[in-house]
């Protein structure tokens, strides 16, 4: 069962957002409370599963990753077994950066990364050729103009 959050809690995890590299103390000072409580409600906050692991986000292109790819995939079947045997398929896939099960038309939107064309074509030959996989529609980015990974905070209740 989840905790209910507080002001403060919320303005941890909204900081912590912002900045995942942040110290105790600064955060302390950022929400108002003395550094030791801070690291208590951080350490409540992450067993209860609010916050989930701390990252940096890497600029793809300058690593080399120049492409990046949306992925739609339409399976034969829609099977507990197959639907789970596609999504180990995919966790396996290092050009694969995010799997999204959807309802409709679509069962799975990917999220795809690679170095090049060529690349990324021969990713889609293996993919076309997983089981079940009945289609696949790609869509190439030209421009992203938004990148929020954050949870919108402000939009939660005061």
């Amino acid at each position: 069962m989840s905790k209910s959050l507080d002001r403060i809690d919320l303005q941890i995890l909204k900081e912590i957002q912002a900045d995942g590299r942040i110290t105790n103390v600064d955060l302390a000072k950022r929400v108002g409370i003395s550094p030791p409580p801070c690291l208590r409600r951080v350490r409540a906050l992450e067993e209860a599963g609010y916050i989930q692991g701390y990252r940096g986000l890497l600029e793809p292109r300058l690593l080399g990753f120049d492409v990046t790819v949306f992925a739609s995939v339409h399976l034969s079947s829609q099977a507990e077994a197959d639907l789970k045997a596609f999504e180990d398929f995919v966790r396996q896939e290092p050009m694969v950066r995010e799997c999204w099960m959807l309802s409709g038309e679509v069962d799975f939107i990917l999220k795809c990364v690679a170095p090049d064309m060529t690349k990324f074509q021969d990713f889609v030959s293996h993919l076309t050729a997983a089981p079940h996989v009945r289609n696949v529609r790609t869509s190439l980015v030209l421009h992203n103009s938004k990148n929020e990974p954050a949870v919108p905070l402000e939009m939660k209740a005061k």
